[in-house]
């Protein structure tokens, strides 16, 4: 017969589970990084317990003492585990009660399926502040080097292919708003996670005179569930963070990768800093963008995370089932491994060395500005398509070695010396003036809308944290 190990259900067995069982069962390997998460949550569960009165004052102060030093012992590494400790609520009570004999009590009104569901929305809501310091860092970043890279430019593409010229701040700028929506979608799953549901139970509430308002009120939380089921069930908040926190990895390795290209010797656009590359284990000519890799490796893995939670929880009847155990090691993993990216892809960014001559080079071809050469047209009355094909009739000629572009777009008389003078190196490019356009004027403006968005989204999170 096996051993019942002080399992919080143990009365109903006569005894304990088989090895494998308990093996798989149990999650404070990895849960009891929620500590602090949930014995916050006992706290104010205690607190509000002496509030109604299913608690004395001197119960309650000698349950928070011991709360305290569990605390102590979990954060400086001396906390024995027992064998028991299934999950952190497990090993925070079963250590509590040993400490105080009226920990025995600290469950009262309560199930492990409302304290987990509390544990993990307090732990995502601190997670997505601290991703959220370190994306404005990589933000100031890309903005530091837009604001240094002045009229610089350098090709735009289209299918990897040389298209018109855009300055480099401009390219800058375009990863920067990325980086805005994925603030976005994390402060808006931050608003969706900000619910306290504590006072839900196991799913039906409970008959004791519980106050939900005052748990929620003590964890500072503006929400109170509305509905145990759905208080006890809901994972919605760890889709949404999971999927914000993967949004964020995809646009990290859409920089990476273009990073990647430009570092290469065929584009030669910018130099990695020594700190932030490596180097060849034969090949002594070797600077390798080993974290822009990363980067675009590690959105493959979030990816993963994501999809494999929704196929966990796509089909879990309500309320609580054991699948839902499942949501806290992909959320961690998700969190720690966009921090870190984010962290490695701010050092080097803000340590690149950009190429701009190598760039206005590449950018300085006559046919990146054949676009130009269209709209000369249409200004003059021609209608777009019919000035596509002519201009389009000039590039084949030119591409089959009868003239240089210019030349031949000098010598048309539906074109002449004036329009061809657009085809001078950085003329095209100062020509870009609409809103949001990637010329000087266009960008200069556009870069004091963003230190505005920067600006306002730190307020935004900041006023969240209050």
């Amino acid at each position: 017969m096996n051993e019942i190990r002080g399992q919080l259900w143990h009365g109903r067995f006569a005894e304990g589970p088989a090895e494998a069982l308990q093996q798989l069962n149990d999650s404070f390997p990895f849960d009891r990084r929620m500590y602090r998460e949930d014995i916050d949550g006992s706290r104010a569960h205690v607190t509000m317990l002496a509030q109604v009165g299913l608690l004395s004052d001197a119960e309650r102060d000698g349950i928070l003492v011991a709360l305290d030093a569990v605390e102590a012992e979990m954060a400086d590494g001396s906390f024995v585990a027992a064998s028991s400790d299934e999950d952190i609520h497990t090993a925070v009570e079963r250590r509590v009660t040993e400490l105080e004999p009226a920990g025995a009590k600290m469950h009262t009104g309560r199930s492990r399926n409302d304290q987990v569901a509390s544990d993990v929305r307090l732990w995502t809501r601190r997670a997505i502040d601290e991703v959220l310091d370190v994306l404005f860092r990589m933000q100031e970043a890309l903005l530091a080097q837009a604001e240094q890279a002045g009229d610089a430019f350098l090709p735009g593409y289209t299918h990897l292919q040389q298209a018109q010229p855009v300055s480099l701040a401009h390219h800058l700028l375009a990863h920067c708003w990325m980086l805005s929506r994925d603030v976005d979608r994390l402060l808006d799953a931050r608003r969706r996670t900000d619910v306290s549901v504590l006072g839900a139970g196991a799913l039906a509430g409970s008959s004791l005179p519980l106050n939900p308002h005052a748990t929620a009120a003590l964890l500072d939380y503006p929400a109170v569930f509305d509905n145990s089921l759905d208080g006890v069930a809901d994972r919605d908040f760890v889709a949404d963070t999971l999927y914000a926190l993967t949004m964020t990895g995809v646009h990290l390795s859409r920089l990476g990768e273009e990073l990647i290209l430009w570092a290469s010797t065929e584009f030669g656009f910018v130099e990695l800093d020594d700190a932030f590359s490596t180097g060849s284990s034969m090949m002594p000519q070797k600077k390798n963008p080993d974290i822009a890799e990363l980067a675009r490796g590690k959105a493959g893995r979030l990816l993963g995370n994501l999809t494999g939670f929704l196929a966990s929880v796509k089909g879990l009847p309500l309320t609580y089932n054991k699948d839902m155990q499942e949501d806290k090691e992909p959320l961690f993993d998700a969190v720690d491994t966009v921090r870190l990216t984010l962290l490695a892809m701010e050092g080097m960014v803000s340590t690149l060395t950009f190429r701009t001559d190598r760039m206005a080079k590449q950018a300085s071809s006559p046919y990146a500005a054949a676009t130009d050469l269209a709209e000369w047209m249409v200004a003059q009355g021609t209608p777009f398509r019919e000035a596509h094909a002519v201009v389009g009739e000039l590039v084949r000629r030119a591409l089959g070695g009868e003239g240089s572009l210019p030349a031949l777009v000098a010598a048309d008389e539906r074109l002449g010396p004036e329009a061809a003078a657009l085809l001078e190196p950085g003329v095209s490019f100062a020509r870009r003036a609409t809103h949001g356009a990637g010329g000087p004027t266009a960008v200069e403006s556009q870069l004091e809308r963003f230190r505005g968005r920067l600006e306002l989204d730190r307020q935004r999170a900041a006023s969240l944290r209050m």
